[in-house]
């Protein structure tokens, strides 16, 4: 009995070998590992999508002033990916064409839709011409009524012969020939004669709001220059001092420039004994305000005043303008008593 008893209580008191716990929730902490992550990957994004950019470039400048580099991303200078954001560029796509099958915006037209596109493109063609045309027209006018004011001016002053007029797509050019009147041969002093001209037109070339521009232009001949290396100097020290002359006479010198184009742009055929005194002058222009594409048909909307004419006065305007109202009226009465006569 004993000896059993004590075989049951040694066998209590052995401890008892149970099986390893095995935890099935581990895969939680890599799942919220991974959902941090993405929270901060999103974060970083959002944040990535709108820069502040006087902060990046605070930023930018610190960095180049710590490790002392000269890219541009450090220095702040423009580099390709400049214009990102906020600033990119935004290119233009052909709203007629379908992005998905590469053709252009009237391929997949009839024959009739496409007829109707090249119409619209033909009259808008036509409104912008006539629009253009329309300017022009009106701009040769107004440089009509200046050549006229300048005319009046040289009249009074009894020079209206020693200046020429033309309109060409640059505006008013004002041809006042030098010979020996206005500069002595090979000098770019203003001789009596030139500052009395530039006396007369000064006063209304500064109440204009174009800009002007005096070009210098030497003959053919080639002779030596005494005082200049050659044409080119001689002829940009005439314009120089033309435009100098001018700003001491009231017209702002901000709207005033002056070039030498020594003998490269002959008002006549160099062949032609005139030319050399014609061809060396100096052109005050009245330069056009309109755009290039209007300018271009200014010669054709001044008709004759394209050509190089003398100055017509604001008088001379009027009577001409009265003479061909007059005939105009004598054509069209005319006419009407032709038409009754035929009807009775």
């Amino acid at each position: 009995m004993s000896s059993g008893g004590g075989g049951a209580k040694r066998k209590k008191g052995k401890h008892e070998e149970h099986e390893e716990h095995v935890n099935h929730e581990r895969w939680l902490v890599s799942y919220a590992d991974m959902l941090t992550l993405l929270f901060v990957l999103f974060v970083v994004l959002y944040s990535m999508s709108d820069v502040n950019m006087k902060k990046f470039a605070e930023l930018a400048s610190g960095l180049s002033a710590g490790f002392g580099a000269d890219s541009a991303a450090f220095s702040g200078q423009t580099s390709t990916l400049d214009g990102a954001g906020q600033s990119a560029e935004i290119v233009k796509i052909d709203p007629g064409a379908n992005p998905g099958d590469g053709k252009t915006g009237t391929s997949n037209m009839t024959e009739k839709e496409k007829a109707a596109v090249e119409a619209a493109v033909q009259a808008e063609s036509r409104s912008t011409a006539s629009k253009n045309a329309q300017a022009a027209t009106k701009e040769a006018e107004n440089l009509k009524k200046i050549e006229n004011k300048l005319s009046d001016a040289l009249a009074k002053a009894k020079l209206l012969n020693t200046v020429q007029f033309t309109i060409d797509r640059r505006g008013l050019v004002v041809t006042i020939v030098t010979n020996e009147v206005v500069f002595a041969g090979n000098r770019a002093d203003l001789q009596t004669g030139g500052k009395k001209i530039l006396d007369a037109l000064a006063p209304t070339l500064a109440k204009l709001k174009n800009n002007i521009e005096v070009d210098g232009n030497t003959n053919q001949l080639k002779a030596v220059t005494t005082y200049y290396p050659s044409g080119w100097e001689l002829s940009a020290a005439r314009a120089s001092t033309t435009v100098r002359y001018l700003t001491g006479h009231g017209v702002a010198k901000n709207r005033l420039s002056a070039v030498g184009f020594s003998d490269t742009k002959p008002l006549i055929d160099p062949a032609d004994p005139r030319s050399i005194t014609m061809n060396r002058r100096v052109d005050v222009v009245v330069l056009t305000t309109l755009p290039a594409d209007q300018a271009a048909l200014l010669p054709a909307a001044a008709g004759s005043d394209a050509k190089l004419h003398t100055g017509q006065t604001t008088q001379q305007a009027a009577e001409i303008e009265k003479a061909v109202e007059a005939a105009d009226s004598t054509t069209t009465s005319t006419s009407t008593t032709t038409t009754t006569t035929t009807t009775n």
